[in-house]
């Protein structure tokens, strides 16, 4: 498995950081659900002058993580 860029990785690392916890409540899960969105709001300010379109870098992760 190839590495991740560093926009997928902040992502899906946001969005698993209490992974190893079994026991997730509803809570943890909307906490890293939105810290997955907020990472991904940064990630697309960030790149937002070399885009057509902003969902470009946003389509761009999700298919990086779903090749993984």
């Amino acid at each position: 498995m190839s590495e991740l860029s560093p926009a997928a990785k902040t992502v899906l690392d946001a969005f698993l950081g209490d992974a190893a916890n079994t026991g997730l409540q509803m809570d943890d899960l909307r906490e890293n659900v939105a810290a997955a969105l907020r990472a991904s709001a940064d990630e697309l300010c960030l790149r937002w002058a070399e885009l057509e379109h902003p969902a470009d870098v946003l389509n761009a992760i999700a298919a990086e993580l779903e090749a993984h």
